[in-house]
């Protein structure tokens, strides 16, 4: 208990509260406008999305590209639930999004036993081609609606869940990592030789990396449905796998908070050139060529460093005592 209710603990959480109220204030004040408030939920989604993707590409090492082919599974199960289901919203949505994250995940295991034998690029292909054949399967279903998509999905979602979600999101995966699973984790992807000889159980411990993180693509896909209110196959092609590892990489590799701005980034950008017309695409590419070089810049990387540095240095000497000892 007293691990919980630490310093660090509490202020998370209160910020994580006050962020929530800001934004409820600013919508129902007006002045968060409506085409930005359309905005908060599929910001969310990308939040989950692009955590849940960094545990595999950042923290496992392994590069996946069918993140979509997972996100697709969670949405078409979820959806077709709450569809032929007659429940109450409040019991029936919850329902969906574990359904489609289960699913999800069970398909994570399904192509995760197979494929994690494999490595780099041999990985990365099997991965988009499991979202390619996918997205074909539900393109040639008659109960998924086809190329046409799927229709009649009632419009669940709202800023509220997705907000929840996203704490549940990052609080899961934050944990993992600080788990001892975590740091077998990390270890894989640092020496994988090494976390052999040390007796890590290297095939379970990236099938793990890769369930989490297929369970979590479900659950943004059930959101993403009752969103919109209709599903199409094509939306969750090889770009969109491709759009969440930028987001990923933009962030950095392994970073949790990098990942939830980069995301933040990517989607309301092209809504904040949506002004400047034919120009919008071109300069939202540069914009992001241009992040990805100073992301990846030494210098950047060291000022980082030094700034993560400085604020550690401050924490310690809050807690040191009036005889210069510090704290246990």
């Amino acid at each position: 208990m007293k691990k919980l209710l630490n310093k660090k603990n509490i202020i998370s959480v209160i910020v994580t509260v006050a962020l929530y109220i800001a934004i409820t204030l600013l919508m129902t004040s007006g002045m968060l406008s409506r085409q930005y408030q359309s905005l908060l939920v599929p910001v969310g989604i990308n939040v989950i999305l692009a955590v849940s993707l960094n545990l595999t590409v950042g923290f496992l090492g392994e590069l996946t590209l069918g993140h979509a082919g997972f996100m697709s599974v969670g949405a078409y199960t979820g959806c077709l639930f709450t569809i032929y289901m007659d429940l109450p919203t409040y019991i029936e949505f919850p329902i969906a999004l574990l359904i489609g994250g289960i699913v999800a995940a069970l398909f994570g295991i399904i192509i995760g036993v197979p494929a994690l034998r494999l490595k780099g690029d041999y990985l990365a292909i099997v991965t988009l081609a499991f979202g390619e054949i996918i997205r074909s399967v539900f393109t040639n279903m008659n109960i998924t609606g086809g190329a046409g998509g799927l229709k009649g999905i009632d419009k669940t979602t709202n800023y509220t869940m997705v907000y929840v979600l996203i704490v549940i999101t990052v609080l899961v995966i934050s944990n993992l990592v600080k788990s001892r699973h975590g740091r077998a984790i990390c270890s894989i992807r640092d020496n994988i030789i090494a976390s052999e000889s040390l007796g890590i159980n290297v095939v379970y411990h990236k099938l793990l990396a890769f369930v989490v993180a297929a369970f979590f693509a479900g659950v943004a896909g059930v959101l993403y449905g009752h969103n919109l209110g209709i599903l199409k196959p094509d939306t969750f092609d090889f770009n969109k796998s491709i759009e969440i590892l930028v987001m990923v990489v933009m962030g950095g590799m392994g970073n949790i908070l990098g990942s939830i701005i980069a995301a933040i980034v990517i989607t309301i950008l092209p809504e904040v050139l949506r002004g400047l017309a034919d120009y919008r695409m071109l300069i939202y590419s540069v914009v992001l060529i241009l992040m990805m070089i100073l992301n990846a810049s030494p210098k950047f990387a060291e000022y980082k460093e030094n700034l993560f540095s400085k604020i550690k240095i401050k924490k310690v000497a809050r807690k040191e005592n009036g005889d210069g000892t510090i704290r246990g």
